[in-house]
């Protein structure tokens, strides 16, 4: 790095007050330890445009640790849903019990106590500790590596653990010539940086702040920096969701994942490994066999695909009508631990209904019910 970190700090705070005043985040607002951690825990791995909404519901109806240690984890993960990532929730909730039980319900303000959480690694005991409480404690996530990669010049590839530890080193080293009162700002002025100015890719260097800094910029490096070795191909998974209806279409089947399984814990219309189906009533038969549901007709509406961080889904939707008497609560594949639970649950589903579904099954939802109208506007226009 070009020139000193007591200098890079005064530069990153100058500038992290300006634009403080530009963005609106509410937790930025608050030095309330709950709401802090609630904070940094729904912006991993999320924008900050999705967390906002989320985040103020979130507060609302679970105004402290208490209230949400209180709360049963299906009305958490309910709350929760579409902001993926739904161990973040479980684990949140996991801790909120500790915190109730062992700490009087108020967050330790320690980095060994909590690092001790459910749940809380590293970087967020660090953001919790510097922006909550005060504490000279560095944080690194990928916007941190990036930016101290540029500045520095490191060429040693981020994605290996056993580089990463320059960075926590480098960061402790800038906290510790910054003001005792502003550590949690040092910390969040790097990640700010790196989200908004010292980007992936393109990086906006004309309008940095410390951009005399940098050792990257100096010697037009900018673009090679940081080296991050390429993740290894996403695995595509297929199956067949099937939308089953009843009363009238008043009613559809949801049933609930196994713990440890993708989106353990949550609601799903009942999936089929994939198959193309050709012959009439062979994917009845196939609900009978493989879920004990059965059904009077099927029919194949549509394609839904949903991309996550290591994995690509992609769903043939069918919707069916229930024959109105043998698909009794436990199923077949409840019995066999495929799903745990089963349920009618009113049609159509709701975004924000007591249930936890994922984002996918909405859109499922969506597909099916498109595809009814479309049949309702046939009919219509036949009469």
């Amino acid at each position: 790095m070009l020139g000193s970190s007591d200098e890079l700090a005064h530069h990153l705070l100058r500038w992290y007050d300006r634009v403080e005043h530009d963005r609106e985040m509410p937790w930025r607002k608050t030095r309330d330890p709950y709401a802090i951690w609630l904070s940094e825990t729904m912006l991993q791995q999320t924008q900050v445009a999705t967390v906002k909404g989320y985040y103020e519901r979130f507060l609302a109806r679970f105004p402290t640790v208490t209230a949400l240690a209180l709360a049963e984890l299906d009305d958490v993960l309910a709350l929760w849903a579409g902001l993926g990532y739904y161990r973040r929730a479980k684990f949140l909730h996991a801790a909120a019990k500790v915190i109730a039980a062992e700490h009087g319900g108020v967050l330790p303000g320690t980095i060994e106590a909590l690092h001790g959480l459910p749940g809380i690694g590293r970087y967020t005991a660090g953001a919790i500790a510097s922006i909550a409480f005060g504490v000279a404690t560095p944080v690194v996530d990928g916007n941190v590596m990036r930016v101290l990669a540029r500045l520095t010049g490191f060429s040693g590839d981020i994605a290996l653990p056993r580089e990463q530890e320059f960075f926590w080193t480098t960061a402790a080293g800038i906290l510790h010539d910054a003001p005792t009162d502003r550590y949690g700002d040092i910390n969040q002025s790097i990640m700010e940086l790196g989200a908004t100015v010292c980007v992936p890719g393109r990086p906006a260097c004309e309008a940095c702040p410390v951009k005399t800094f940098c050792r990257a910029a100096a010697e037009g490096r900018q673009m090679e920096l940081p080296v991050k070795s390429a993740r290894g191909a996403v695995l595509t998974v297929r199956g067949r969701a099937v939308v089953v209806l009843r009363k009238k279409y008043s009613e559809v089947l949801m049933m609930q994942r196994p713990l440890g399984s993708l989106w353990e814990g949550m609601w799903e219309f009942p999936v089929l490994p994939a198959k193309t189906y050709g012959a009439k009533g062979e994917l009845a038969r196939d609900l009978i066999n493989d879920l004990g549901v059965h059904v009077a007709e099927a029919a194949a509406v549509g394609k839904v695909t949903h991309q996550l961080s290591h994995r690509t889904m992609i769903y043939d939707v069918s919707m069916c009508r229930w024959d109105g008497g043998r698909a009794k609560i436990p199923l077949i594949a409840c019995g066999a631990k495929k799903y745990v639970a089963a349920k009618w649950v009113p049609w159509p589903v709701r975004e924000r209904g007591d249930l936890p579904m994922a984002k996918v099954v909405h859109k499922i939802a969506e597909k099916a019910a498109a595809a009814a109208l479309t049949v309702a506007a046939r009919g219509s226009r036949k009469r």
